[in-house]
């Protein structure tokens, strides 16, 4: 029998969002904002009607595997060589900066070094769910900008799974620890490999032989998403890397768009959900001491983020208009971030003040950062008909 606790919570989730979805289209205002808003009033810091965030959390999950594993599917070998050949510099750079300023606001809060260093990891990345979620498909998505958004989200993911598996390594001991440190050394490659071999020889045969079946289509890409999304977890590596590497396995296919467009609505399902736990589970009493370096760290994102990106891809001979959207557009902290807390407070590497500041000052940036490239830039969700694309 179905749990009625499940069913209220998805009823409050849903006709919530429905709801305040309304009201932030009629004021033109991103719907990111409407999810995470109504996770804040009626999650378990805010009203407590829905509580069980734990649940719906892992739900969510999902919906970042589908994420990255449409993201890979975008992504050739050939072209995703290519791409992380360009980005690689950018990416590098830009990490050593935003580390740097993340690690400096703490440390003049008066915090531990290593709970400097975990939130100058946080801040580091941008994210994916919202790069790609606003960028135009059919407008940017095979152009220049759409191109150098993806590539350099592909960099900082990969360079996400590298700190989270350090930060599992850090916390971790005796061969708990080096079991996390060789998981990127082995499982990766060997996922990697796997995946492009098992495509090879029975997955693209039997695309090839039943495309006519649409239902067997989206039951496969969904059975392999979540199968190799498995396997990476089994050695363990995330299940995000996973979905990843099994988008970019099957990018090689002709139907390979197909799929993508299919699996769109299944992803913005869960990617309600996790929009929904990422303002729920905001701890809305500790906010009141932390307040000062919260909006210190967001403060340094939204503004140093845009620039760095800009600068550091306009010595590189970008123009001068490509590289502000770029670095507008990737202007924000990360669901890595969220990752990053999680793990560090887990590992008892980061104190729970420290994780509010950097979960909020996340969520700061990820409601502006929409906002502002909503209002500028061509996206799928801007309340303003001359900028909706998709």
């Amino acid at each position: 029998m179905t749990d009625p606790h499940i069913l209220q919570s998805f009823f409050l989730i849903f006709s919530g969002a429905a709801l305040v979805a309304t009201v932030a289209l009629y004021t033109r205002q991103p719907m990111l904002i409407a999810y995470i808003a109504l996770g804040c009033m009626v999650g378990p810091y805010g009203i407590a009607l829905v509580d069980d965030t734990g649940l719906l959390a892992a739900i969510a999950e999902i919906g970042i595997i589908f994420l990255l594993f449409l993201v890979g599917l975008d992504l050739p070998t050939h072209k995703l060589k290519n791409m992380l050949g360009e980005s690689l510099l950018t990416g590098l750079g830009t990490t050593a900066v935003f580390f740097s300023a993340g690690a400096a606001v703490m440390l003049g809060f008066g915090y531990s070094t290593t709970e400097a260093v975990i939130v100058g990891i946080g801040i580091t990345f941008s994210s994916t769910i919202l790069g790609i979620k606003l960028l135009p498909t059919t407008v940017l998505h095979h152009r220049h900008v759409g191109e150098i958004v993806i590539s350099l989200l592909l960099v900082q993911d990969l360079l996400a799974i590298i700190a989270l598996l350090l930060i599992g390594y850090l916390g971790g001991a005796g061969e708990q620890g080096n079991m996390t440190l060789l998981a990127l050394a082995l499982g990766l490659p060997a996922v990697i490999a796997g995946a492009l071999l098992i495509v090879r020889c029975a997955v693209l045969p039997l695309l090839e032989r039943f495309d006519a079946f649409h239902e067997y289509i989206f039951l496969l890409a969904i059975g392999w998403c979540l199968a190799i999304a498995q396997a990476a977890h089994s050695l363990g590596l995330s299940y995000e890397i996973g979905g990843f590497i099994a988008g970019v396995s099957l990018a090689t296919s002709p139907i390979a768009q197909y799929i993508a467009t299919h699996l769109k609505p299944l992803r913005d399902f869960f990617l309600v959900l996790f929009f929904f736990t990422v303002g729920a589970s905001i701890n809305l009493q500790v906010l009141a001491s932390v307040w000062l370096p919260i909006l210190t760290l967001a403060a340094v994102i939204l503004l140093l983020k845009p620039w760095t990106f800009a600068r550091l891809l306009q010595l590189q001979g970008e123009t001068q208009s490509s590289a502000r959207e770029v670095g507008l557009r990737l202007g924000q902290a990360s669901e890595f971030s969220l990752l990053v807390s999680y793990m560090a407070l887990n590992a008892l590497l980061l104190s729970s003040e420290g994780a509010v500041i950097l979960q909020t000052a996340t969520v700061i940036t990820l409601l502006a950062n929409s906002y502002f490239v909503i209002s500028k830039y061509p996206n799928p969700m801007a309340a303003d008909p001359a900028l909706r694309r998709d």
